[in-house]
């Protein structure tokens, strides 16, 4: 059978990388997760000075992108990829809300953009995958030939995201996250 490429689209917390997973392993395709990969650049920036409070700086974090290498390696034991920053399994720690709270505000930097839509780009110029992320069918893959668009309401995907970060034992208020996935919506919504 002819391998394609498979864009799954949606807001953030609705389900798009469990699905996507899911349906990955099924048919035996390699799952790469692109949000994955604004969470890793948010981590960089937190860990390396480049966030301070709600500051960015910009232009350290432009000449830092060369030194940021993301990988997705198979977790047997889950049988699901993790995400690798320059070399460290970082997997959990992007998860949290210290990323997710910063996360949106770099993801909107055309210059980090441009950077993982490439090396996005790049991981499909081989068939048989499939990626997810919030415009994935539209920016990165607009000629996938199979696009899926997954969405929920706000509290249902607070409740997710809660449910996803107490079963990993990282503190979790409802609340603050709820705010979080309503902030990412309208970020993500007048988006450029």
């Amino acid at each position: 059978m002819k391998k394609i490429t498979i864009a799954v689209d949606g807001f953030s917390s609705c389900g798009k990388s469990t699905m996507a997973k899911d349906v990955a392993k099924e048919i035996g395709y390699i799952y790469i997760d692109s949000g994955a990969m604004y969470r890793a650049v948010t981590l960089y920036s937190i860990k390396n000075g480049i966030i301070q409070g709600d500051k960015i700086d910009e232009e350290r974090l432009k000449r830092s992108l060369g030194d940021i290498q993301i990988t997705f390696r198979l977790n047997l034991e889950t049988q699901h990829p993790n995400t690798f920053l320059n070399g460290v399994n970082v997997e959990d720690k992007i998860r949290g809300m210290e990323v997710s709270s910063k996360v949106s505000p770099i993801s909107t930097l055309s210059f980090v953009r441009q950077a993982m839509v490439a090396q996005q780009q790049k991981f499909g110029e081989e068939k048989g995958i499939i990626m997810d992320g919030r415009d994935i069918g539209t920016t990165v893959f607009p000629n996938a030939e199979l696009k899926i668009f997954i969405t929920a309401s706000p509290e249902i995907r607070a409740q997710r995201r809660y449910d996803e970060l107490k079963a990993k034992g990282m503190g979790a208020d409802f609340d603050d996250i709820l705010k979080n996935v309503k902030e990412r919506d309208y970020i993500d919504q007048n988006r450029e």
